[in-house]
């Protein structure tokens, strides 16, 4: 096991990887520069914590101190093994980073060196990276505003659940952080998720019993306006994994329409447990502050846009089938 004394150095990877299930890094250290970050904890309500819940206590951190950290090998390797161990990360930037190269680069050195399939455009006429930011006058799609661009609530979900396949990973550049105390980013680990469902409702939402419908300002040019599948599942891990996105989901039959109003129950409760959800303010993810999440492994949700002037990009990539058969 990790201790809490643990901090985190290349060398130090494979111990990570051993290391899952067992607890996680506390402190990291620039893989690129070797400068240390500075502690941040999560203060949880209870004392009492599982592997899952002692990452979200410490939100895995590195610092990347120069551009070309995008393709230093080890910098690279630690982001890849923290995305697959614990499956999200925090990336603070020591350069300005308007355009995004950093994280442009650090996609394409995961595909090079690990594996990691290219981006997904996010429409037809867009490409890899997609502006968060309110707008009143023009959207990124033709006819059509996407939930990004209003200043709504966004509740929990995943990206692209109407994908076939979906991406396996997306990650979050903040160029300019709400400064009126709006937009916080919330993330819900859904090991710890389904551990609330009872065995039925696990089983009714893995059948194949749920129509996703694909927003339209999400049509791409195959014009695939739906799939149907189910939402939960197991990966080759043996680690649940979900996609979901209410609004745009229909039960098919009695047992999916049950199951459907568990989950949204659990989702209810575990929303405010901090053993499962992590909140993450302003203050915690300043400007050039990257966030990576695994898709399937956690929900994330946004709180009302306060401020006019916010601004993230996104990017989505490693598109892999979800486990279980899409009709």
């Amino acid at each position: 096991m990790i201790s809490r004394d643990f901090v985190y150095h290349e060398n130090n990877v494979s111990a990570l990887r051993n290391s899952r299930g067992a607890g996680p890094v506390n402190l990291l250290t620039s893989t690129c520069s070797l400068r240390h970050l500075q502690y941040q904890r999560f203060q949880p309500q209870r004392q009492s914590f599982s592997s899952v819940t002692e990452t979200l206590r410490r939100l895995p951190q590195l610092q990347a101190s120069q551009l070309e950290c995008s393709t230093q090998p080890q910098h690279v390797q630690t982001v890849s093994e923290m995305l697959e161990s614990t499956g999200v990360l925090k990336i603070s930037l020591d350069f300005p980073d308007d355009d995004s190269q950093y994280l442009k680069q650090l996609v394409l050195s995961l595909h090079k060196h690990h594996g990691h399939k290219l981006p997904i455009s996010h429409s037809a006429s867009r490409g890899w990276f997609w502006d968060i930011r309110p707008s009143t006058v023009s959207t990124q799609t033709a006819n059509y505003q996407a939930r990004s661009e209003t200043m709504q609530e966004f509740t929990w979900h995943t990206d692209c659940s109407y994908e076939d396949p979906p991406p396996r990973h997306f990650a979050l550049q903040v160029l300019q952080p709400d400064r009126y105390g709006g937009g916080i980013l919330s993330l819900m680990n859904v090991q710890n998720l389904s551990e609330r469902l009872s065995s039925e409702t696990r089983s009714a939402l893995m059948r194949q019993e749920y129509k996703i419908t694909t927003p339209p300002e999400f049509y791409k040019e195959n014009k695939q306006c739906h799939i149907t599948g189910g939402i939960l599942s197991i990966d080759s891990d043996g680690r649940p994994v979900m996609r979901f996105r209410r609004e745009i989901i229909s039960p098919l039959s009695s047992n999916a329409s049950q199951a459907m109003e568990d989950l949204e129950r659990s989702l209810l409760t575990a929303a405010t447990d901090p053993q499962v959800t992590l909140r993450l303010s302003a203050a915690e993810l300043p400007a050039q502050t990257i966030v990576l999440v695994d898709n399937r492994r956690w929900l994330h949700a946004r709180t009302d846009v306060k401020d006019p002037e916010r601004h993230l990009r996104r990017i989505r990539w490693d598109p892999v089938p979800f486990p279980g058969p899409v009709q």
